[in-house]
């Protein structure tokens, strides 16, 4: 395991103090919590991605012919 690096980071009071209790009920530290929170992010970035990288040839529709066709399909 790589040694953690140090980060300064300021919280909103309200978001600080939420995050204390929580790690206080969950007996686990801010830095984890943290630490878990932005694995997630990231990782659903990443997907977000790749779901671009294999939709990024289909083809493009306006949302006025998305419209027209829920429209034609009874959907509005």
């Amino acid at each position: 395991m790589q040694p953690t690096k140090r980060a300064t980071v300021y919280f909103d009071p309200e978001i600080h103090q939420a995050l204390r209790l929580k790690a206080a009920v969950t007996d686990r530290s801010i830095s984890d919590l943290v630490n878990e929170a932005v694995e997630v992010a990231l990782s659903e970035d990443a997907d977000d991605l790749l779901a671009y990288e294999d939709r990024k040839d289909e083809p493009t529709l306006s949302f006025d012919e998305v419209v027209k066709d829920l429209k034609r399909r009874g959907r509005l």
